[in-house]
């Protein structure tokens, strides 16, 4: 894959060149849910959920997509390697990160950008996804050994196995101020106060007064 060395997990390779991810499982095509948004890791191969029942005792990977782009939750990925420099968004009341590049649309620009696509990010990320992470560290010859995180065990349930494989909330960039939360709609900031709700109120009927006899 081009930007990447021999110097890395072949599972991380395989993830960040993958582009079968969401298309009908050949297999199982006439199967209920049999789209491949499962990432064996032992296997280095996309998977439908029932694919994945003969891969027994494999690491799984649920992939998710957001605006026609991959991303996983960050509480799984950290379990395989360090994802606190790369920008991470809340959607589904999850934090998730983007695996690849964007393309850039929008002219606003911040002072702090992505190390190696230039995209503009909150002061306090470094890269805006994990593959500018790995490309970056690749090409400064620093690797990401240091980045890597031992996990011998990422099992993956039916439960998981659900519609919200497809996120369609507002992105949500994750990063907090004293007012509240600093959230990116549309690569723009905005203020979000903490403890907003939505409340709905029923309305009051007329009181109807009993009849007199």
């Amino acid at each position: 894959m081009v930007g990447f060395s021999s110097y890395m997990p072949n599972w991380l390779e395989a993830l960040l060149g993958e582009k079968d991810f969401f298309s009908p499982c050949t297999v199982h095509e006439t199967g209920k849910k049999n789209e491949k948004n499962i990432f064996c890791l032992d296997c280095c191969l996309s998977l439908c959920p029932q694919c994945s029942y003969h891969h027994h005792h494999h690491r799984f990977l649920q992939i998710r997509r957001y605006m026609y782009h991959d991303v996983v939750r960050v509480a799984e990925f950290e379990k395989l390697i360090n994802c606190s420099s790369v920008q991470s968004y809340i959607t589904n009341s999850h934090k998730v990160i983007f695996l690849n590049e964007r393309s850039q649309t929008s002219n606003f620009r911040t002072a702090n950008s992505c190390r190696y696509c230039d995209r503009s990010l909150p002061d306090q990320y470094i890269y805006c996804c994990i593959s500018c992470k790995v490309k970056e560290l690749m090409r400064c010859g620093v690797g990401i050994a240091r980045e890597l995180r031992e996990c011998d065990f990422m099992p993956i349930d039916e439960g998981q196995f659900t519609s919200d494989s497809i996120l369609e909330l507002p992105e949500v960039s994750c990063c907090s101020s004293g007012g509240g939360n600093t959230v990116s709609l549309h690569n723009k900031a905005v203020l979000v106060p903490t403890g907003m709700e939505a409340s709905s109120r029923r309305k009051k009927g007329i009181p109807v007064r009993a009849p007199l006899f």
